[in-house]
């Protein structure tokens, strides 16, 4: 909870004046119930028609100034909540966008995307909540305490005795509910896991007939859900039948006895209504703060979740020179012996070590599995490596701040994504470049002819994920995004396997033709992709098992000259 309390610090002035007219509508209504009772015993007797008008309208005024202050308070709140929950949601996507790779994965995307939605639901919830009964409620209560114990000490004190019984049923489960939410919302990120899944993969599971299987696996989840929900509701929903039991056996004394005391002459009927009148206000209040005790463990539940992600320390940090010096290298990447494992007890990648001059072509190609991928996040320091060193003009990259890092990188990975907007705004992607700098990109990338063919141009409305395009075309698109702003570094990670071969020579042709300066480092499935890069790496399990020419692998590594001939059977078209 000291994550609410941090946010809710700026409005501290807000919430104050709030606070203080919600107190003075609650402290007006508070004496109705004994205005009342004064014109009942003293005014009524009267018979004067003047005085009962001037105490009925001081009622109303009182009822209507209570009414204007609770209404103006509860504006205020909600205003306060508003942004409150809106300065967390931005914080926390913020805070979502900055986490490293490694971090993501220990959170789960699904797990974050709740934080973002549900928590801060629950949270919203409670910080509105608590401005318009958390002053409100024990006003109430506590002031009906003490002018029932002014009105009719015996009476109060049969209501009193009851309260310590509410207050330790609440706190007790309350107590016992916090940990069932926090259940209940890793089940609910489970389900958006496979809700996520799903949705990604509908081709696929259509395609396959996996409807009922995909079926089965969400009411799995779903019933999961649904058996944390009950549990946590069923211990939660006790507080208010206990609570009402509790208070229905203090009025049901409370009666008995001021009839009995109406009756030996030791107390009026006027008392015991404007009584009556303070004893549904404290129970009212107590029923707000039962309700407040529910809403606090969903909050303090959600408010936990959303604080490990703030407060998740980086593990991706800018080093010092000095613990990281440079070297002296003519090499625009280095990779110096470089080893890294995803967990500790297992390395993905071993002793990795080459080196490409600037403008120069690497080619990385291996199996399924045999790191291509690891090799391109490390040098984009998504993970920092196990061991050994990656340089870039000869700084390692980890005494380089994400900013100037990633400046020098253009990227387009096989799985990008591409958001419901024109074709356009996916490829400028929030960034100040110029048409010309655009257009430029789309040819090389052999995106311009197919955008053209388009009435709308590159003002077509892509659907999200790009579904209403081609595999190819998508993929020319994402190229296009990584070009356009004219990279130091340009990364081709599996981008192109879903072009013909025509497509694919063509755009290689482009790239060297275009980017001399620019280093080019292509990630692919096949040799026609990578055969023409200076240096061509072939993996496998994780180790380097040949680098070198096109021409050189071919007559030394066994691997990829079985690639080679398994693809094109040693020839290859232009």
């Amino acid at each position: 909870m000291k994550t609410v309390f941090k946010y809710l610090l700026p409005f501290k002035y807000k919430m104050s004046v709030g606070l203080t007219v919600k107190i003075i509508g609650t402290v007006v209504e508070l004496f109705l119930p004994y205005i009342l009772s004064h014109i009942l015993k003293n005014v009524v007797v009267e018979q004067s028609i003047q005085k009962i008008l001037f105490w009925g309208v001081l009622m109303i005024v009182c009822a209507l100034l209570a009414c204007l202050c609770n209404i103006w308070a509860n504006r205020m709140a909600a205003k306060v909540s508003r942004i409150f929950s809106e300065n967390v949601r931005r914080d926390l996507f913020d805070k979502t966008l900055r986490l490293s790779a490694r971090k993501a994965d220990e959170f789960t995307i699904p797990s974050l995307e709740s934080r973002i939605t549900t928590d801060t639901y629950h949270v919203h919830n409670f910080v509105g909540m608590i401005q318009r009964m958390g002053v409100r409620a024990p006003i109430l209560l506590i002031g009906g305490i003490a002018i029932t114990l002014i009105m009719d000490s015996f009476l109060a004190l049969t209501m009193i005795v009851i309260l310590p019984f509410i207050f330790v049923s609440v706190f007790f489960i309350s107590k016992k509910g916090t940990p069932l939410y926090k259940k209940v919302q890793t089940s609910v990120d489970k389900l958006i896991r496979i809700v996520r899944e799903d949705i990604q993969g509908i081709r696929v599971i259509k395609a396959l007939s996996k409807n009922e299987y995909e079926h089965t696996r969400f009411d799995k989840s779903n019933k999961a859900l649904v058996k944390d929900e009950t549990k946590a509701g069923t211990v939660m929903n006790g507080v208010s039948p206990i609570m009402t039991l509790l208070m229905n056996v203090g009025i049901v004394a409370v009666i008995a006895l001021s009839a009995n005391r109406v009756a030996n002459h030791s107390s009026d009927p006027e008392t015991v209504i404007a009584f009556m009148q303070y004893f549904t206000q404290i129970s009212m209040s107590m029923m707000f703060i039962s309700r407040m005790f529910v809403m606090y463990t969903k909050c303090a539940a959600s408010a936990g979740r959303i604080a490990e992600v703030l407060n998740c320390k980086d593990d991706i940090r800018v080093e010092s020179k000095e613990a990281y010096p440079d070297i002296n290298t003519d090499h625009h990447i280095v990779f110096s012996n470089v080893s890294f494992g995803y967990t500790p007890k297992y390395l993905n990648l071993k002793n990795i070590d080459f080196s490409l001059k600037r403008g120069g072509t690497l080619g990385i190609i291996g199996a399924t599995g045999s790191g291509k991928s690891t090799i391109i996040k490390l040098l984009l320091r998504f993970y920092d490596v196990t061991k050994g060193a990656i340089y870039i003009g000869g700084e390692d990259i980890r005494t380089l701040s994400p900013e100037e890092l990633y400046k020098k990188f253009g990227t387009a990975m096989q799985y990008d994504f591409i958001y419901n907007d024109t074709i356009l705004e996916n490829i400028r992607f929030g960034r100040s470049l110029s048409e010309n700098d655009i257009l430029k990109a789309t040819e090389i990338a052999q995106a311009a002819d197919f955008i053209n063919s388009f009435p709308d141009g590159f003002n077509h409305l892509l659907s999200q994920n790009g579904t209403n395009v081609s595999g190819g075309q998508k993929q020319r698109i994402l190229i296009s995004r990584a070009l356009a702003s004219k990279p130091e570094i340009l990364v081709l990670d599996d981008s192109s396997s879903a072009l013909d071969y025509k497509t694919d020579a063509n755009l290689r042709l482009a790239l060297a033709k275009n980017l001399r300066d620019t280093t080019l480092i292509t990630v692919a499935q096949r040799v026609s992709s990578v055969k023409d890069c200076d240096l061509i790496l072939v993996l496998e399990q994780g180790e380097i098992i040949g680098a070198g020419s096109h021409e050189f692998l071919l007559q030394n590594c066994v691997e990829y000259r079985e690639i080679s001939e398994s693809q094109m059977g040693g020839a290859f078209v232009e």
